[in-house]
């Protein structure tokens, strides 16, 4: 058999498509609009991030009234909420023993707050029509091994008493029924999950937030932020901007401007591939029920088929340092194959990459700072939480909050020696990897 090869060279099997792209998949239907009006002198609330965090504080707070301006380094929607899987909701992204680490009090709160962050952005879609090819078939949670599997079983306890999901367990023998792969050693269903177009999602955001009377301006990264009286003045490659209160929307994306918040996230690159359209049997051989999926292992794996059904969209750690997209969609395609070897002759036509914003404690993290509101650290689980603490963040501003945030806390740790540059990542992912393979060593030995 000929070699695989990313380029194309004689005597292999080309991985990507002659018209491939080192661009968001998603961005084909739903291309980002730039945003180049005059900044605004002076606004009520100035919002740093115009990803879904930002637009969704924005649409609260101009909706009240309140003079609200968006800022972005790059063109609306250049981050990450135009760079996810689309995937919401799964119950998987909250730490397994939350009570013993926050109590019990706060870990009722939080896990409300999860299941709020779903039914937030379902109701959204809903209430306001929003056409982002939202669906319901929930989600499959695989097992990379058989420990896993016995893991995933007693999460699923946690799952249907803390959260309320449904959640269906699927044993090795029966997992053909979820997923076209002898792969892994069986899993879970949560019944509740769903998937989306998350450019769609932002672009109808943002429309929302410009509709309700926000001002949303790309190509403005922020300089600096300092106190002016009451308020603050924010220098930006546009201009000056004084605003009276500012939120920090910028998660992963967060810079020396923040160093408060910059020093708490762990920005992760994640990488992800579509593959060319397929045949439509062999889409629904991978994935029978249609669900988005992802894994147990500690390197995980996310999937879902596109929106039309017919590809694969396929998300992975290609390394854990940065790399192209060209070299990143090659080992990507092989990952995916190592699950499907059915997908060997389908190419690759997108691949992309974007920061997920992790935290030390593994909690996302809304609240005040010197005045600077802000909302981090969704742990994967951006969609539906950075949606959801944007909300809240503009409720809060208003004095509006039906009920105090379990993720509204100002215990937010850090490393001391933490800067926000993870050198850290190659050592830990190494790690991560090698404890895989040992565990599925394990297994085809078992």
């Amino acid at each position: 058999m000929s070699r695989r090869s990313h380029d194309g060279a004689a005597g292999a099997i080309p991985v990507l498509t002659s018209d491939f792209r080192p661009s968001p998949y998603w961005l084909d239907e739903a291309p980002l609009i730039p945003a180049n009006d005059p900044l605004p002198e002076r606004v009520d609330v100035a919002v740093i991030g115009s990803g879904y965090c930002g637009l969704s504080a924005a649409r609260v707070l101009a909706r009240a009234g309140v003079s609200t301006l968006v800022l972005d380094a790059g063109d609306p929607g250049a981050g990450a909420s135009t760079r996810n899987h689309g995937h919401i909701g799964g119950g998987g992204k909250l730490p397994p023993k939350l009570d013993a680490q926050v109590g019990t009090e706060r870990a009722t709160l939080i896990r409300r707050d999860a299941v709020e962050s779903v039914a937030f952005v379902r109701a959204l879609i809903r209430d306001e029509r929003l056409d982002v090819d939202y669906v319901q078939r929930g989600r499959f949670i695989a097992a990379h091994s058989p420990g896993a599997f016995a893991g995933l079983q007693r999460r699923a306890e946690a799952f249907r008493t803390g959260l309320g999901l449904t959640v269906g367990i699927i044993p090795r023998e029966r997992q053909r029924e979820e997923i076209g792969s002898d792969f892994y050693y069986g899993g879970i269903t949560v019944a509740e999950a769903g998937a989306l177009q998350p450019a769609k999602l932002h672009g109808a955001m943002r429309r929302l937030a410009e509709d309700a009377g926000a001002q949303v301006r790309g190509q403005a990264r922020v300089q600096s932020i300092g106190r002016e009286g009451s308020g603050f003045r924010l220098e930006t490659a546009r201009g000056v901007v004084h605003a009276d209160k500012v939120v920090v929307a910028t998660n992963a994306y967060s810079g020396a401007v923040t160093p408060y918040i910059q020093r708490r996230i762990v920005p992760v690159t994640a990488f992800m591939i579509a593959t060319e359209p397929m045949p439509e049997e062999l889409a629904q051989e991978a994935l029978p029920r249609n669900r988005t999926g992802g894994d147990t292992k500690r390197a995980l794996y996310a999937f879902r088929r596109s929106p039309d059904g017919r590809r694969i969209v396929f998300a992975g750690r290609a390394k854990f340092h940065d790399i192209d997209e060209r070299r990143a969609a090659a080992i990507l395609h092989r990952f995916m194959c190592g699950v499907w070897p059915q997908l060997a002759g389908v190419r690759v036509s997108h691949c992309w990459k974007g920061f997920v914003g992790f935290t030390f404690d593994h909690l996302p993290h809304m609240g005040e700072h010197e005045g600077l509101h802000y909302a981090a650290g969704c742990q994967g689980a951006g969609v539906a939480m950075m949606s959801y603490l944007g909300d809240q963040i503009g409720l809060k501003i208003l004095g509006r909050q039906a009920r105090p945030c379990g993720l509204d806390t100002a215990q937010f740790p850090t490393l001391p020696t933490y800067r926000g540059r993870p050198w850290f990542l190659p050592i830990v992912g190494g790690y991560y990897t090698l404890r895989d393979r040992l565990d599925r060593a394990l297994a085809r030995r078992a």
